[in-house]
């Protein structure tokens, strides 16, 4: 498996210099360009902008610019922000975790409600329980997660409120009161409406998958022999079933990570959760290229290594699986 894990790794080498090579030329061909602002402001005289120009480098034809920012890339520089005079690795690095614990918490929380619910779909086909679920799963499936986000700040922060103080029943802004900084139990309130808005139509989505896909498992021999043999329903659905149901779902998983992150943007936007989607659309509003740049390949790398998780994955849940 080490073999299989450092070709893969070596494989995305020129797959990630591709993806530079295209966001660097798209985002750069952008109409207006990182000094849109600036010439917009009446204070700023035309020579200070072809200073400003120079000092940038953006006289340069683009490819003579992608070679400097690539060469700066290799050695761990992305760039220094044209709006806030920062380097761009330096603002990541700051928005990263945040990113991460909001897309982690939801992923969790997705698996831990969408597997159980999957299951005994399964298990009780055309129950109650299982065209409950389906009216539910259904309407998750079909609200854009920007609405829900905004559905529930409309419910709870302005139509409920706590009977006993008056306020909002969970916060909408940030991930920290002010004044608990860093306090977990206050990061966690903070973490329940984005979490839900970003996780309730994957929960609908990997349930309904999880269900077809155990209904088609458990029509096969080996299962019908298990059940002949006389173990017991628990270890014929959990042991031999599951095991062999959820790898088509693995495999899902992986496809879907870009659009969990891609979710996470509007989420965090909605919420303004300070992560790597809000410095996204922050910098885009502004046209801060090295900063769109820097988000947009962290990004890339994040779900390249959640790829190659995915596909090692399949040899821990299936023995038939060989890497070597």
């Amino acid at each position: 498996m080490q073999t299989y894990a450092l070709r893969r790794i070596l494989q995305t080498i020129p797959i990630l210099f591709i993806i530079s090579i295209l966001l660097f030329f798209l985002v750069r061909s952008a109409p207006g360009g990182p000094l849109t602002a600036a010439r917009r402001n009446p204070n700023i005289s035309k020579e200070q902008i072809e200073v400003l120009e120079e000092k940038l480098g953006l006289n340069d034809p683009l490819p003579v610019q992608y070679g400097r920012w690539l060469g700066d890339m290799f050695n761990g520089n992305l760039g220094e922000s044209i709006k806030f005079r920062r380097p761009v690795s330096e603002m990541i690095g700051e928005r990263i975790p945040n990113t991460l614990l909001l897309v982690g918490v939801a992923f969790l929380i997705t698996l831990m409600v969408a597997i159980p619910i999957g299951i005994l779909s399964a298990r009780k086909p055309y129950s109650l329980f299982d065209y409950t679920m389906t009216t539910v799963t259904f309407i998750g499936q079909s609200i854009p997660v920007y609405w829900l986000g905004l559905g529930l700040i409309v419910v709870f922060y302005v139509a409920l409120k706590n009977p006993f103080t008056g306020e909002p029943l969970f916060p909408v802004g940030g991930m920290n009161a002010r004044g608990k900084e860093g306090e977990l139990l206050d990061t966690i309130w903070h973490l329940v409406l984005p979490v839900t808005a970003l996780s309730l139509g994957w929960i609908a989505w990997y349930s309904r998958f999880l269900r077809s896909s155990m209904l088609d498992v458990l029509h096969e021999d080996y299962v019908r022999t298990a059940r002949a043999k006389g173990l017991k329903d628990n270890v014929v659905y959990y042991k031999h079933a599951l095991r062999n149901a959820i790898l088509p779902l693995v495999t899902l998983i992986a496809l879907d990570l870009p659009s969990l992150f891609a979710g996470a943007l509007f989420v965090e936007t909605i919420f303004s959760w300070p992560g790597m989607g809000r410095l996204f659309w922050d910098a885009a509003k502004g046209r801060d290229y090295p900063v769109l740049l820097g988000v947009v390949m962290i990004t890339a790398v994040l779900i390249i290594v959640c790829n190659i998780l995915a596909d090692l994955a399949y040899g821990w849940l299936d023995p038939q699986v060989k890497y070597e």
